[in-house]
């Protein structure tokens, strides 16, 4: 099916101005400022008057199968529905698994990505779980990431944190060259996905790492970096270092977000994900467990509005965090994260004041007018 949407502002993520964006089939086959398809019979004319278009947003950590179980096995979050990832603006995500790798697997976890992009969704998992030794599919990290086209890396590892299996420097070091070889033979980005908790030794492995070795700070990915401020600034020296972190959305993301940029983080370097549909235990000082809910994919696109209306990120920069960075950081340029020819038909329409009017996957339309015109299997 061909598509034309006429007359829209279009931020690639950079303004392009008012333009006419053609879409054949998956892809963005032109954007320029008239597209004159009057010849042809069989099209779909979308009128973009008054529009913003931008890309998809790109979710780099998400729980698809649930997360959780820190209360219990009453406390395991359900598996993704379809239309909760796209409401929230996101047209690509990640999964991972997370503080359960025992009644959670990796098979599950890449059949519903599997299921999720035959939906209409672009899906990619990372292996493991937060233990080290890790679970994974064949046996090896390097083997998962060399032979399942889905897997982009390892993770969420964790680190630093009362529920991680506490690995040694050695073993994440061993991890991570694993990770490196796995991906380069596999043509992948081989990301090492570091669940971060709030003990000071923060991200000390990480920088460690990077002196000791020839491993490049790029091959590492640490998320929920602005769990304490001694976090959040070792990610502000990491990214300054030519490194990269990710911020969880949720209510302090945002003012996390301007500190790391007015004290000179380059925004190249930064991200938000969800952490979607995974579980956020609160615990004391004694690190009962208090609180339980679980994480909303949406909150990304809040955080990343927030940004813009409230503390006046200019849009390409705030698109950046939610799109081009986590593409570049999973080897998808030109494919993800832009508005370009060539590229996947992931397109966003917004109103003026930022809300979701239209949203389309590859080319076909999953929400209008605001509401989804695709629902998942068992919705």
């Amino acid at each position: 099916m061909i598509k034309l949407i006429k007359n829209v502002k279009v931020y690639a993520p950079q303004y392009l101005g008012v333009k006419d964006i053609l879409v054949c089939d998956r892809r963005i086959a032109a954007i320029d400022e008239n597209v004159n398809l009057s010849s042809l019979k069989h099209k779909e004319i979308i009128d973009g008057t008054n529009l913003i278009a931008m890309p998809g947003f790109i979710d780099g950590h998400v729980h698809m199968i649930g997360g959780g179980g820190e209360g219990g096995p009453v406390t395991r979050t359900p598996e993704l529905m379809l239309s909760k990832v796209t409401s929230a603006g996101v047209t690509t995500l990640v999964g991972c698994l997370g503080t359960d790798g025992t009644t959670r697997h990796m098979s599950s976890l890449l059949a519903k990505a599997v299921a999720l992009e035959a939906e209409g969704v672009t899906t990619f998992i990372y292996t493991g779980s937060y233990q080290v030794p890790t679970p994974t599919i064949t046996g090896s990290v390097k083997d998962d990431l060399i032979l399942i086209d889905k897997v982009i890396g390892v993770g969420e590892i964790a680190i630093s944190d009362h529920r991680s299996s506490q690995p040694t420097y050695q073993e994440l070091k061993k991890l991570a060259a694993e990770t490196r070889v796995g991906g380069m033979l596999g043509g992948k980005p081989g990301l090492v996905h570091l669940h971060v908790g709030s003990e000071k030794s923060g991200i000390d492995y990480i920088f460690k790492i990077i002196e000791e070795t020839d491993i490049p700070v790029t091959q590492f990915l640490p998320t929920h970096m602005g769990r304490t401020q001694h976090l959040l600034d070792q990610g502000l020296a990491l990214v300054k270092l030519g490194g990269r972190i990710d911020l969880t959305a949720g209510s302090k993301a945002i003012d996390q977000v301007v500190y790391l940029l007015k004290n000179g983080a380059p925004v190249t370097g930064l991200t938000i994900s969800s952490d979607g549909n995974g579980s956020l235990p609160k615990f004391d000082e004694k690190g009962n467990l208090i609180g339980l809910r679980a994480a909303e994919m949406k909150m990304v696109y809040r955080v990343w509005k927030d940004l813009i209306v409230e503390h006046q990120v200019d849009i390409s920069d705030a698109l950046q965090l939610v799109s081009t960075n986590v593409a570049r950081n999973l080897k998808l340029e030109g494919i993800k994260g832009e508005l370009s020819p060539g590229a996947d038909a992931d397109i966003v329409l917004m109103t003026e004041d930022l809300v979701i009017e239209k949203l389309f996957a590859r080319g076909r339309m999953m929400i209008n007018d605001g509401r989804p015109t695709v629902l998942g299997t068992f919705e």
